[in-house]
């Protein structure tokens, strides 16, 4: 059996307005754009997630919320705390938590943790999530607690920049 884990960054936040906390900082608008055109590719692509989660940070719950709008997903979407401010242990242990019964896991959330997380899943290697990104890894497993260092496979790594500046979406 297979597993799919797409990572999905947030679009980029807007330094310049208004928030009292990090955790309250909203996208800006080049994100706003980002977020829609990487809902769209995924929808394009026929990979939508059977589920997707999201941090609770207001810039990520923001990008999936725009993602799935655009690309008209029809999955169910979650937004949790234990994906905000955490270490690539918490992330593995999180996903080990997940239902069996779904094959793709969509995760939104932050750096350095998604590029830190894809490398430790691959087994080593330097990775870099730009915001928006998604990457998709595949893991020849039965069961998300089956998900450990080194059994990923990254079928693709998609900056939005490649879509949005050749109007592809």
């Amino acid at each position: 059996m297979t597993k799919y884990l797409i990572f999905f960054r947030h679009g980029k936040s807007d330094w310049d307005a208004t928030f009292s906390r990090d955790h309250d900082r909203p996208v800006a608008e080049r994100g706003v754009v980002a977020a829609k055109a990487m809902g769209k590719l995924l929808a394009a692509m026929d990979k939508v997630p059977d589920l997707a989660i999201t941090s609770s940070a207001v810039r990520a719950r923001t990008t999936l919320e725009l993602a799935v709008k655009a690309g008209n997903w029809a999955c169910p979407t979650t937004v949790t705390d234990d994906l905000y401010e955490v270490d690539v242990e918490q992330v593995v242990k999180f996903i080990h938590q997940q239902p069996d019964s779904c094959e793709s896991l969509l995760l939104v959330g932050h750096e350095p943790t998604w590029s830190d997380t894809i490398a430790y899943l691959m087994g080593g290697g330097n990775v870099r999530v730009p915001t928006a990104a998604m990457a998709c890894l595949e893991f020849e497993v039965e069961t998300w607690p089956q998900v450990e260092y080194g059994r990923g496979t990254l079928l693709w790594l998609l900056p939005p920049k490649l879509f949005t500046q050749a109007k592809l979406v």
